[in-house]
Parts: structure tokens; sequence; C-alpha cells
């Protein structure tokens, strides 16, 4: 018979404001099968879990009903002390009373009532409970990092440097992102490859990191602690280990006309390279988009000059095949470019220029070796006009999200231009400032009254071409929003961060959810904001939302620390919450293998004893399901159900609602 214990709690004033807690401890102390009922103020403080292992020791009690919060935020909490107390942790279950009653509520009889309902609904589903215990699954300590940005080198090297092993893959020739093409960072102004070029090298000569360049996911198979994934190893047509790096084929290679991916199109690279000089690895693959012997057959110049005989045009994509135990996605962003604002050219104007065209032509290592040139003539500008929030917080432009570091290297565009020509004039236009970090407002502040930038408060709505200037037209919102006409030799926009243009892709082969933006999604903004949704695949930089290099650093090292602290133990342990097959109803039609989103459905084979088949059924792979119970809802036989909400559970909740009795008070 049950003996069911009730523990309401008023959660300080959250509950107690609107509900009579008390009252609904007598309530239902009357329900059949309660023999202990009580309320107390903080029911998830040691006291408040001290009265709960006493009831259940001294009322013997076969079930725990803690009628409090989300059970989302206390639920590991009030299992943990039941399991202390001897009672398995599965046979306690919460009531939420504040997100369903308390907070959408007015505090009124009916209020009470309906909190002593959900309460009722527990208390029964308790009942059908069943022992339950946590599922082990083996864990393979080697970690996947996607990405060799910043982000992702400081989570590979904090993993490799806690001595276990990790796999690199990035998509370009070298590893560095977009902090290598940055001439300074802010609030510093620090050399961006004096600070990222060391990390580089390092994550090259770890003996705990396998690095794979010029490579993509293909795919990504398992569960947590047990991945398997298929890497595609580009052609880079050259081999790696025979070349020395010397440049010959570089130079004698007759295509140099290319756009330069890495100088933001402001210069021209040959058909084989090396993306930039502190490249890693430093040396050179062939674009065979624009190489002449792929194209045509002809030249194979490179191929001749090289005296380490190490370019192979023979080369093709490998796919390589690896066991890891967690992965993460470090992939980055991208940005707008001038030729998505209609209203300030769409491209045409080729001094209207984007930020990271500004940090390339800042740079010691650009186009023009950090010396400002206007793109157009060459000719250096006298006046740059720098435009914050270009296509961010703009719903028009289906951007309304905060790019977040875009007021910063605003601030620190303008810092860099008036350093290098004391005599310019330099503009920008702001919505607001959003300086939020350690030394950010100081650093914005210095731009301002020490470099004497102009901050003018205003959206820009055109920009036109007059007499070899650029006529830029705006409005001073502080100033009765006055209009304003600034000629500039330069415009520089801040445009919006986006996410990658194949994070969809990457999603659904990570199995991750993505927002409305295409950034990958958190498993919760608070609680678990490195985490995702799947098991074992983690987030760590600005492929989750706009971020700056120190939020990235921060965020990637606590990434690391949940891949060590998944690799501290040999076998992982899961929440025993998931789907089951019923064998001798399952009619083998795979309906809920197709629906399944987390891939956890498999084909079993039943067999006799003499090895004759008897039937093909589903099966469920305990270390891949989530409980989601998307194939209990789609199983045509009824014969899959979820632990810890079976259909009796589900039955018996339903059945306390509509069965309803009069106890005492209500």
């Amino acid at each position: 018979m049950a003996r069911i214990g009730v523990f309401v709690c008023h959660c300080g004033e959250n509950i107690s404001s609107t509900v009579d807690c008390a009252k609904v401890a007598e309530i239902a102390s009357n329900y059949p099968g309660v023999v202990y009922s009580i309320d107390y103020k903080y029911m998830c403080s040691d006291p408040g879990q001290n009265l709960i292992k006493e009831a259940i020791q001294k009322h013997k009690l076969t079930g725990v009903v803690v009628a409090a919060c989300s059970p989302r935020m206390h639920e590991p909490t009030f299992r943990k002390a039941t399991a202390e107390a001897g009672l398995n942790p599965y046979l306690c279950e919460m009531a939420n009373l504040r997100e369903h009653c308390s907070w959408v509520h007015y505090r009124e009889d009916t209020t009470t009532e309906k909190a002593a309902e959900l309460v009722r609904v527990l208390v029964e589903k308790v009942k059908h409970n069943e022992e339950l215990y946590p599922i082990k699954v083996p864990i393979t300590k080697t970690a996947l990092v996607i990405g060799g940005g910043i982000g992702g080198i400081q989570a590979a090297l904090d993993i490799a440097n806690s001595g276990h092993k990790v796999i690199m893959v990035e998509k370009n020739p070298s590893i560095g992102g977009k902090m290598a093409q940055l001439s300074e960072t802010f609030p510093t102004l620090d050399c961006s490859q004096c600070i990222l070029t060391p990390r580089m090298v390092e994550v090259a000569q770890h003996p705990n990191i396998t690095l794979y360049t010029y490579a993509e996911i293909e795919s990504v198979d398992g569960f947590i602690g047990n991945f398997k994934v298929t890497i595609r190893q580009k052609a880079k047509s050259v081999d790696h280990k025979a070349c020395t790096g010397c440049g010959l084929c570089i130079e004698k290679c007759p295509i140099k006309k290319i756009p330069d991916e890495f100088n933001a199109g402001l210069g021209n690279r040959a058909a084989i390279y090396v993306p930039f000089p502190q490249a890693v690895p430093n040396k050179p693959v062939i674009d065979r988009n624009n190489c002449t012997y792929f194209l045509k057959g002809k030249c194979g110049l490179c191929k001749k000059v090289c005296p380490a005989d190490a370019i192979h045009y023979e080369q093709e994509d490998e796919l390589i095949k690896v066991d890891v135990g967690a992965i993460v996605a470090a992939t980055g962003f991208d940005i707008k470019h001038s030729d998505f604002f209609p209203e300030y050219g769409y491209g045409k104007y080729p001094d209207v220029i984007d930020g990271l065209q500004f940090e390339r032509l800042a740079s010691a290592s650009g186009p023009t070796l950090g010396v400002l040139k206007r793109p157009s003539d060459g000719k250096e500008p006298e006046s740059i006009v720098f435009i914050a929030c270009a296509g961010s917080r703009d719903p028009a432009k289906g951007i309304p999200y905060c790019s977040k570091i875009c007021c910063m290297y605003t601030a620190k565009h303008a810092m860099l231009f008036k350093h290098k020509n004391h005599h310019g004039k330099a503009t920008v236009f702001y919505m607001d400032i959003r300086a939020g970090g350690k030394m950010y407002d100081e650093f914005v502040r210095r731009a301002i009254e020490e470099d004497d930038v102009n901050y003018i408060r205003g959206r820009v709505s055109r920009i036109y071409e007059k007499n070899g200037k650029l006529i830029v037209c705006g409005v001073d919102t502080l100033l009765n929003s006055r209009p304003v006409e600034i000629e500039a030799d330069m415009v520089v926009l801040a445009t919006a961060a986006i996410a990658n243009s194949d994070s969809e892709e990457l999603a659904q082969k990570l199995h991750i959810s993505y927002d409305p933006y295409h950034f990958f999604s958190e498993a919760h903004p608070k609680l678990r904001p490195v985490e995702t949704n799947t098991a074992g695949i983690m987030l760590a930089g600005a492929c989750q939302a706009p971020k700056d290099i120190p939020d990235t650093v921060s965020q990637a090292s606590g990434t690391a620390a949940k891949v060590v602290a998944l690799f501290s133990q040999d076998e992982l342990t899961r929440e025993p919450l998931i789907a089951y097959v019923n064998n001798n109803t399952c009619v083998g039609c795979f309906l809920c293998q197709s629906v399944c989103p987390y891939l956890a459905i498999e084909k079993e084979e039943i067999r006799r004893r003499d090895g004759t088949l008897v039937k093909t059924v589903a099966k469920i792979n305990p270390g891949l399901c989530q409980g989601c119970g998307t194939c209990v809802a789609l199983c045509r036989s009824k014969s899959i159900d979820i632990h810890g909400y079976t259909n009796r559970q589900i039955y018996a909740e339903v059945s306390a609602l509509f069965n309803r009795r009069e106890y005492a008070g209500v």
C-alpha cells in the first residue's frame, strides 16, 4: 500500500504570497495514500531537506511529493535527499506551484485550490512510480574541437593540458580564425598576432593535439562518450610532410590575381598560397578552383620548381573516422559586408568598407603594410566616418539583435586612425554606446576625450559620392534630430555579426538546435550556458552569439572544464528517464526510427535458439535517447513507453483531475 509524504515549500514569498501553503499541506493530508504532509518556508535548504529525510525514515514512506518551484531547478536536490534517506530517488516527484500557480495567479481561494490539485495529480502519479537506476555509459576520453579560432584554440589547449587527447578540425588552411585578421585588440590595443601566434604554435606542437586544417566534418553519429565522427580532409595537392615551406612555388605561380580572403578582398594571392605569414601550418595549399592545371590541364610550374617534390596534383579528399567522447563547436561567426546596404551604395563605392577590411588596412601584415589608404586611389584619408550598428538592431534588415562588439571596435578603429593620422578627422555615428566590460567604457571615453573623436548620436540615411568625396547624410538626435552632412574620404561600417553560412548544415550534422539567426542554441542560458541539448556537445565562442575575445576565451575555458569533468570518470552516469520497447507487441514498422530527433532507435533481430529469425523490432539506444517522447506518440502498436512517464502514470494524473472528489477544505 502506498505511503506518500507531501512537502509544501513557501519558496520565501514566491509561492506563499499567493498560495496558502499551510492550507495546501492540510488538504493534501486527506488524499488517499498520503500519511504525512507538512509545509516549510525553504524546503530546499538543509533544514528542509532534513525534514524530508526524517519523514521518509520515520513514516516508512514509499513515495515523496515536493510542492515547490520548477523541477528543472531543484528536482536533483530533492532526489538526492530522498536517496540519502534510503528511498529510490525516482520515487520522488515535484509539483511546480511557483511557475504553474503562484506566479500566474492572484492571491485568492481558487489559487490555493489549484495548488492543491497540482499536488493531488503528482500524488496519484508517484503511486505508480517504479524504482529506476542510472544508466552507465563508457567514455572515449578524446575530445573533438571544431574550429581553430581563439575559442577553439583555448578549449583545445585547456583539454590537452589536462592530459586528454584532442582532435582539432579547421576548415581553412590555417588556424587563427577572425582574431588572426585583427590589427590590435580592445581595450589594451595589444597586437593581435603577438597574443595569438604563440597559442597557434602551441596547438601545432602539443603532443596531445592532432590538427586537421583544410578539413570539414562529414558526419557525426553516436552519443555522449561514444561519438563516431567522419572528417573530410580536403585535398591540399601538397604533401605537408615533405613540404619545407620554402615558398618557391608561391613565388613562381603565374596566377596571382585571386582576391585574398584573409585580407578581406583588398589584396590578391596566388593559386597556391599560405593564407598569411604567421599561418599554422605555414605550408601552402592549391586552390583548385583557380589553378590553371586543374582548370585546363596545363602549367604545372609549381611542381617543376618544388625542390622537395611535395606537389601532388593527384591527391584526393580523404575520409578519416575518429572516435571521440565529447565535441566542442567553436566555429565562430561572419559579418555582413557593404554590398548588403542599399542606403550605403550596395558596395559600389570602393571607399565604403566594413570593419574587417579596415582591420586589414591597419595591420602591419595587411595589403598596405599598416598604412591607411583608400581602396579607390591609394591615397591616405584625412577624414573617416565610422557608422556603428550597420545592420544590427535593425528588424527591417532581419537582424534585430545587438552585435555586441561593434561599439568597442568602432572606438578602436577611430583611435587607430587618429594614431596614424594625428591631423585626421574621425566621426562616429552611433545609436547607443554599449561598452559593458572591464575598462570598456574608459576606452570609449579615451577615444572621445584624448583622441578627439567626434561622436554623433543618430542614424545615417544615405551615402553618395560627389567630387571624389563621400557625402554622409544623417541626423543628430541630441540636437533635435538636426540634419547632418559630412564629407569623408572613407566610410567604415561596423556591420552586423552573423552566423556562418554553413552553421545550419553543421548543426544538423551535430543534431543540435539553433536559433532563428542560425547561431547555435545553448541548453539553458543561465544554468547550462556552454552545453547544448545534445549531451556531450558543447559550445565555445561566437558560434553561439556575438562575443568579444575575453568572453570567447572565458567560455572556451568553461567548456574545456565541462569536457575534463566528463573525462574524469571511466563511465558516464545518465538519467534513466528514457524510452523502452515492448518486444512482444512491437510490429517492426519503424515509424519511430524515422521521427527520432536523436537517432536513438536501432533495429534488433529476435531469433530462436536455433538461430531462426522471428522478427525484427525497434531497440532504444540508452546512450542516445533523451526521453523526448516523440516515438511514444507515433507508435501505432503502443509498444513504446518512457520510464518515469509511462502511460499508466499519465493516465493516473489525468484521472485525478477528472475523477475529482471533495476533500476537506476544497
